[in-house]
């Protein structure tokens, strides 16, 4: 049985793998082409789905920000898993309660467009390990940074994937999209 629902979880990613903090290495790379991805990511979606860390980073941000994007993702749905966030303040937010694998999987047999999972590293990698992952929509950018929280750990242990999309923009950055193998 396929599910009605897909989990897209898209990341920025360096050359070495990092996905931490990209706010501190990928503006320069910032261009149409980009926007047109994020957006793209953004407009397939009704529901945003966040860890505590990205959720404040982007409640922090977003609210005070204007245009399409802006406007999309501050009344777009918003579901964050955490165990030490008390309350989602942010338009359209809410913690998801107890059991999150549990509750993502019966969210995906619901009717509804795509669940964009923004960031969240340790919350790509929990789902990934599961098989909640439908795509994996990564943004390569051409830099390596030599430090920093990659995707991939060292002994995740093996996690085929197929190539489902590719382009690259004028920048080098790669726009990549794999699905489970």
């Amino acid at each position: 049985m396929t599910s009605a629902r897909k989990i897209v979880a898209g990341l920025f990613m360096s050359l070495d793998g990092v996905v931490e903090a990209p706010e501190k290495w990928h503006f320069p790379y910032l261009n149409e082409e980009m926007g047109a991805a994020v957006g793209s990511m953004h407009a397939e979606a009704d529901t945003l789905l966040m860890g505590r860390v990205t959720y404040e980073t982007f409640a922090a941000a977003w609210p005070h920000r204007t245009g399409e994007l802006a406007d999309q993702i501050n009344g777009i749905r918003k579901l964050v898993v955490s165990t030490t966030l008390a309350k989602a303040d942010w338009q359209n937010s809410a913690l998801i309660d107890g059991d999150a694998i549990a509750a993502l999987a019966k969210l995906k047999q619901q009717p509804g467009k795509c669940i964009h999972l923004s960031g969240s590293i340790s919350l790509t990698r929990a789902l990934l390990a599961v098989g909640l992952i439908d795509r994996l929509r990564l943004l390569v950018h051409p830099i390596v940074l030599g430090t920093g929280q990659r995707l991939f750990p060292e002994g995740i242990g093996v996690v085929p994937l197929k190539l489902a999309r590719s382009a690259t923009f004028t920048t080098g950055v790669m726009d990549l999209t794999y699905q489970p193998a």
